[in-house]
């Protein structure tokens, strides 16, 4: 299946696209670490889910990791440290950031998710030191005005609101320092590679007008590895309530597709394994399933939108459209590619 079906149907339908996120987020690919979500040493036979209850609500704790005063050694990433205190400021920026409750239910998520996060964010900068690039004051400054602007926060206040939350301003600073430094990395990157042609463009929208001849599903996943499945009927108690299951799955899911928000793209009927093909056949539209056990994998899946052919008449893209979508994929998979590779390079320690 074509990937720039994608395009055609979320232009045209209006379908809810798989949530952008930053070409920072990392790609699960195989060989790189990965989240470790819902740690437990329970067997294989203790860790089978549940059905889903539907509970409130529950409340959300205030986000303490570690004891107050108490500073630890989290990480050594080539041979920089990551502490408590690091680490607990990036839970609170992750929290407010993202609007997942920290509760029961989601804190080993959320502490795992950030730890790997603050690894990346050094190894961007590493890497970013490496080929000569640098990033000054001005430059955060920057990039603070416009999340200042793009956040409807008044100019100069965003200190004050990131105090509220219990985030440190010092270390927003170094995440955006992070982020702009791994986009100038990967542009770099780009660059040797030279740029899309008209050529692939018509290409691209030739392959896509193939495959509009037949029913295709909107499908996205959220992909938990057996070794680390433990209260999934949370889990999914959780994405019942909160309709951004797009969110959840690129920061926990352990997919590659976790890059794009859990998001399959549309798919035909047969292009999943037969288990999961006759589960998405039965699924409505919107509804999120139980956990499926697929090997050594537990997949949730979401079905955001049926096509159908008969009924809905999508338009093709326009070459600008289909060029921006190209040169978004590129960046991507420039992105995951290359920070898989520093990953592999890189001598890291967990500690505590």
């Amino acid at each position: 299946m074509t990937r720039f079906l994608f395009l055609i149907l979320s232009l045209a339908l209006a379908a809810p696209a798989a949530a952008q996120f930053a070409s920072e987020a990392p790609a699960n690919e195989d060989g790189g670490e990965r989240s470790v979500v819902f740690q437990s040493s329970e067997t294989a036979a203790e860790t089978e889910p549940q059905a889903a209850p539907q509970p409130k609500q529950p409340a959300n704790e205030p986000v303490r990791i570690y004891n107050s005063g108490n500073v630890k050694i989290i990480a050594v990433v080539n041979g920089e440290l990551l502490s408590s205190t690091d680490i607990e400021n990036r839970a609170k920026a992750f929290v407010m950031s993202t609007r997942i409750p920290f509760n029961a239910e989601t804190k080993k998520m959320i502490i795992a998710k950030v730890i790997q996060s603050a690894i990346d964010e050094k190894l961007k900068l590493q890497e970013a030191k490496r080929q000569g690039i640098e990033i000054t004051e001005k430059d955060i400054d920057a990039s603070v005005r416009h999340f200042e602007q793009s956040n409807n926060i008044p100019a100069g206040k965003l200190k004050s609101t990131l105090a509220k939350h219990g985030v440190s301003m010092d270390v927003f600073r170094e995440q955006m320092k992070s982020d702009i430094a791994w986009i100038r990395v990967v542009r770099k990157q780009m660059m040797s590679d030279g740029v899309i042609t008209d050529a692939e463009v018509e290409e691209g929208i030739n392959q896509s007008a193939k495959d509009m001849s037949t029913p295709k599903y909107m499908v996205s996943e959220i992909v938990i590895k057996k070794a680390n499945a433990k209260n999934l009927g949370d889990l999914v108690a959780n994405l019942r309530r909160d309709p951004r299951f797009e969110l959840y799955a690129a920061q926990f899911s352990e997919s590659p597709s976790a890059s794009n928000g859990g998001n399959l793209g549309w798919l035909n009927q047969g292009q999943l394994t037969a288990q999961l093909d006759k589960k998405v056949l039965s699924m409505k539209e919107g509804e999120i399933s139980d956990p499926i056990q697929i090997g050594d994998d537990f997949h949730i899946l979401k079905l955001a939108q049926i096509y159908d052919p008969q009924r809905d008449k999508p338009k093709l893209p326009t070459k600008k459209e289909m060029r921006q979508f190209m040169e978004n994929k590129r960046l991507e998979e420039v992105s995951a590619k290359h920070l898989h590779n520093v990953r592999q390079r890189a001598v890291i320690e967990l500690r505590n």
